[in-house]
């Protein structure tokens, strides 16, 4: 009788196996132990528009290795070490143009445009990774909050010392002026406002 359910446990551990065996090659093993679906619900709510007129007339891309260290009296310093990248946006602000921001002769347009301003700098956090940290396991959060706040702004500082905002000029000139002329059929000259 032993012998008996012995050999039907092993034949239902076979037959188990086999079943096991064959989902894990389908694929579908991970799904029998797994959630089967998940599910998300969204309540979202517009707060607010608002109408833009910047025009956005050059991209900088950047990439900043970050070395990012709390310095701890009697404990070992946390640090981490993060590859962030940003992208810094140099625009003109069109609805700062209005009618005495244009005068013209008989052959000659001039135009003044508002200078160009940083309008956009923000860090990618989809590509930015850590790549190193230690005796980061308390103080994780606030280690990567600050190295991500020191990546942003010195991302801002190094895309006007990098000369964005000339950058934009020239290329509001290169984009805006051929316009203009097609559409007034006159000689455009712009000028910009100081900084």
């Amino acid at each position: 009788m032993i012998k008996i359910i012995y050999k039907l446990a092993i034949l239902a551990l076979l037959i188990l196996l086999s079943i096991m065996g064959w989902l894990l090659i389908k694929g579908k093993l991970s799904n029998l132990f797994g959630p089967s679906s998940i599910e998300t619900t969204h309540d979202i709510i517009l707060e607010k528009t608002k109408s833009l007129g910047n025009l956005e007339l050059t991209s900088y891309q950047f990439k900043d290795i970050v070395e990012q260290k709390i310095v701890i009296d009697f404990l070992p310093d946390p640090k981490a070490l993060l590859v962030v990248y940003g992208e810094a946006r140099a625009c003109i602000d069109l609805t700062k143009v209005d009618a005495a921001a244009i005068t013209q002769t008989d052959d000659t347009v001039t135009i003044t445009l508002p200078y160009p301003e940083l309008c956009v700098y923000k860090i990618d956090h989809s590509k930015s990774k850590v790549y190193d940290s230690e005796y980061a396991f308390m103080n994780e959060a606030l280690l990567f909050e600050e190295a991500f706040k020191a990546a942003e702004k010195k991302l801002k500082e190094t895309a006007l010392e990098s000369g964005i905002l000339e950058t934009a000029k020239t290329n509001a000139e290169l984009i805006l002026k051929p316009l203009f002329e097609s559409i007034s059929d006159k000689k455009v000259i712009l000028k910009f406002e100081k900084s």
